[in-house]
């Protein structure tokens, strides 16, 4: 924690989506660190269970926790059963859930282009819309949504998923107009890359200075848009380098950005090709590996 003890906000109960790994987990232990108490989601149970415990024993915090298909209706209300059971009400809520299937369009099937619309696009604005109705009504509901450096552009071989966080920017941006005068305020953070495994690493190293130049550590991340949130802040984008990105990005027509984009990322494929660590066909979670494969361009 640096740099935050002015607003810690005494105690707070923040509910975390995609929680176990990366991002997800960077955002649990700082809202733990601050005091805050937890509810945490992620499709993966047992790291799951164990990050809750962990960070019960080192913060002393209240946190429960409840493995999770997001895109699932039932799932989902038995999550919110679980809120509502606590007796807490909620005053943040963390969107970090999502996924990408790396690849051209025209090959990818059929069930992974929805699985991303269901995960990025469905999952978040349910969630989000269960969620205010658990809202604490005496206290400032904040929340953050998670997007991508890569919701700014046209972006091919990420076509879907870059549409995706498209979708999840103009929506937070509308959606924190719609509840201005209602005490609740929505930030949405478009981090580029972040060096959470070991299959990030390789994409940042393929791209050379850029990747290094745009890569921003995950806990500084979590920080800085915990504190933006705080104080109402609309757009996070983590790195003096990304957001020098996303001006001159919009600059520039989409025709052509989105050819300068599908020239660099075709040479980026090439070079991972090369050495062997380009993604295969799992999903690229930003539940389980923390925005695995934002976009650093």
């Amino acid at each position: 924690m640096k740099g935050t003890q002015a607003m810690n906000f005494s105690k707070m109960t923040a509910l975390i989506t995609g929680a176990a790994g990366g991002l997800g987990k960077a955002f649990a232990v700082e809202c733990a660190s601050r005091g805050w108490d937890l509810f945490l989601t992620d499709a993966r149970g047992g790291p799951l269970r164990v990050l809750a415990e962990g960070l019960r024993h080192a913060h002393g915090v209240a946190v429960e926790c409840s493995a999770c298909d997001l895109t699932d209706p039932a799932a989902r209300e038995a999550l919110f059963a679980q809120v509502a059971a606590s007796g807490r009400t909620l005053t943040m809520l963390i969107n970090v859930a999502g996924l990408d299937y790396e690849g051209p369009f025209y090959e990818q099937s059929e069930q992974n282009i929805q699985t991303i619309l269901r995960v990025n696009i469905e999952a978040t604005l349910a969630v989000t819309h269960t969620a205010l109705r658990y809202r604490s009504p005496s206290e400032t509901f904040h929340i953050i949504n998670v997007a991508s450096l890569a919701a700014f552009y046209p972006m091919p071989v990420k076509a879907t998923y870059a549409a995706s966080k498209r979708f999840l920017l103009d929506f937070s941006l509308a959606l924190r107009e719609e509840l201005r005068n209602q005490n609740a305020s929505v930030t949405i953070l478009c981090p580029a890359g972040m060096p959470t495994t070991m299959e990030c690493i390789h994409a940042i190293e393929a791209q050379g200075l850029a990747g290094h130049l745009t890569t921003v550590d995950v806990g500084r991340v979590a920080d800085l848009t915990l504190n933006a949130a705080l104080r109402g802040k609309a757009v996070v984008i983590p790195g003096a380098a990304n957001r020098i990105l996303q001006v001159l990005g919009s600059l520039v027509p989409a025709p052509l950005l989105a050819g300068l984009i599908g020239s660099r990322w075709s040479a980026v494929r090439e070079r991972r090709a090369g050495d062997g660590t380009l993604p295969g066909k799992e999903p690229c979670r930003q539940a389980a590996e923390g925005l695995l494969q934002q976009t650093n361009v």
